[in-house]
């Protein structure tokens, strides 16, 4: 059993509460219990609580359990103000040191504003709100949210490209971590859509990783930062989401091994969710004039790297790489009904182009 966690957010809402009670008690905890986004509660523990002049500080470490989140051990604070002549109950939530600045339009929070997510600022209120009415404190309170190391954490993520600046985002639809859940990286590619679409763009490149997208920026050089989109395995849920903002043209760049898993109609390309059909590949490589001995071998190859060594050593390697492409684009028109807004290029494991297509097939460019 892989180990739960819980969000920046729910971390960011613990110290709050720490820092609150600290104020109504002068004594620290070791735990407090906080309302998750949607419904129901959990037990959090704290780290610790300091005196600040009039604020109170509140620590919380991030928990992930056993995602591999960038964000996991590292210190999530609140510094809490109180003041009691106030409206009772306003709440102010703002954002410190290594709390990311938004600087582009299309996300959920507006821009010039710290990135905390509505999801996570209501549950910070709610908090607020709660523990107000369980001390018996008034006035209307003022909470900073820091993260000490958030800039540097902010690195390795996508906060950047998504035009955050300065830190890490504070997150959290449900409050909680599923471990190596999937519904983060989702979230992540309909952020980056959103950009995209914000920032008036018609063409968004869909790349199923970070060097198959360096390799097609080298192409589509003119295209701004915010038009690559990294999908990883995604590739139905990105299609379909893509195509719902309305975007004229969508390119999709890639390796061989993802796209098979493409031609052959899988929605999800990780490979716990899906297989390659070697067997099905080698019919379309007899198809398109392969001999019968290199079939047999693509029938029982290993990897797709094996069966495309195979396939380029043969003569018909263009029209059987056409011939797969051509399959992937029907898996796009079943999801999305529109092939010919898409175009493929697929690339080699270091970095040269094999072939670009495009949907109507109007455009066909054979690179080997």
């Amino acid at each position: 059993m892989l180990r739960g966690g819980f969000t920046t957010g729910s971390a960011a809402a613990a110290a709050t509460k720490e820092a609150l009670l600290y104020l109504a008690y002068k004594n620290s905890m070791t735990s407090v219990e906080i309302p998750l986004p949607d419904q129901g509660r959990i037990q959090i523990p704290v780290k610790a609580v300091k005196e600040e002049g009039e604020a109170v500080k509140g620590v919380v470490i991030k928990d992930a359990g056993d995602d591999p989140d960038v964000t996991h051990g590292a210190e999530i604070w609140a510094i809490v103000r109180l003041d009691p002549k106030g409206k009772h109950g306003q709440v102010k939530i703002l954002g410190g040191k290594g709390v990311g600045l938004v600087t582009r339009a299309g996300l959920p929070v507006a821009v010039g504003k710290p990135a905390i997510n509505p999801a996570p600022r209501a549950q910070i209120e709610r908090t607020v709100r709660e523990t107000l009415k369980e001390t018996g404190l008034r006035g209307a309170v003022r909470v900073e949210i820091c993260v000490p190391k958030g800039e540097e954490l902010a690195k390795e993520t996508l906060n950047p490209r998504l035009g955050i600046v300065g830190g890490i985002s504070i997150l959290g639809t449900r409050g909680t971590v599923i471990p190596f859940s999937h519904e983060a990286y989702r979230e992540t590619i309909t952020l980056g859509l959103d950009v995209a679409k914000a920032g008036g763009l018609d063409h968004v490149v869909l790349s199923t990783g970070g060097r198959s997208e360096r390799f097609v920026r080298r192409i589509l050089k003119d295209l701004p930062e915010i038009a690559f989109i990294q999908i990883a395995d995604f590739f139905a849920f990105s299609l379909k989401e893509a195509s719902r903002r309305g975007f004229s043209r969508i390119s999709i760049s890639c390796f061989f091994g993802k796209l098979l898993k493409m031609a052959q109609g899988h929605p999800c390309t990780h490979s716990k969710n899906s297989s390659i059909d070697f067997k099905r590949l080698s019919r379309w490589c007899a198809e398109k004039g392969m001999g019968s001995d290199l079939v047999k071998r693509i029938e029982g190859a290993n990897t797709a790297r094996e069966a495309l060594e195979w396939i380029m050593s043969d003569a018909n390697a263009d029209r059987i790489i056409q011939a797969v492409v051509e399959e992937a684009l029907k898996t796009v028109d079943s999801f999305i009904g529109q092939k010919s807004r898409v175009s493929y290029y697929l690339f080699s494991t270091e970095g040269e182009l094999l072939s670009e297509a495009h949907g109507d097939l109007s455009k066909w460019q054979n690179s080997m």
